[in-house]
């Protein structure tokens, strides 16, 4: 399995959204200018995202973004699965397609590893990692 920059970019630039005062809002060129991430991807990523009700989307000439739901409740996995997709790593896991998926023993990993995959994604939320940011300014580092 592998995380494209949707993933990765997504969660970037809502641990940014977080890490603003309560209620502000940002642009997609706000949130590239502090990340480094393209502007115009941004505006495709939050298309998924307001979708799934992480964002809400702010118009008018001086609009934006505010993050949709409160932090605690926003898993990665909810993340992932907007913009990515499902998180399973062959299509046999969830298609009844196969021929023998009864007797299939790859299925058999391959569905507990997409279920430990997701409970993973799951447990990790956005306050999570807004936590853990900041306790990356606190860490003491000693000769």
């Amino acid at each position: 399995m592998r995380i494209s920059t949707k993933g990765r970019y997504s969660l970037e630039a809502l641990l940014y959204m977080a890490l603003l005062p309560e209620g502000e809002y940002a642009s997609t060129r706000i949130i590239a200018e502090n990340t480094g991430l393209s502007d115009g991807y941004l505006e495709q990523l939050f298309i998924p995202l307001r979708r799934a009700g992480i964002v809400q989307g702010i118009r008018g000439p001086q609009g934006g973004y505010l993050i949709g739901k409160p932090v605690t409740t926003i898993t990665v996995g909810d993340v992932l699965r907007a913009v990515e997709g499902s998180l399973e790593l062959v299509d046999c896991v969830r298609s009844k397609l196969c021929p023998i998926q009864d007797s299939c023993i790859s299925r058999l990993t391959w569905n507990e590893l997409y279920q430990e995959i997701n409970e993973c994604v799951d447990a990790i939320t956005l306050y999570d990692l807004v936590e853990a940011y900041h306790a990356l300014d606190t860490l003491e580092y000693v000769i």
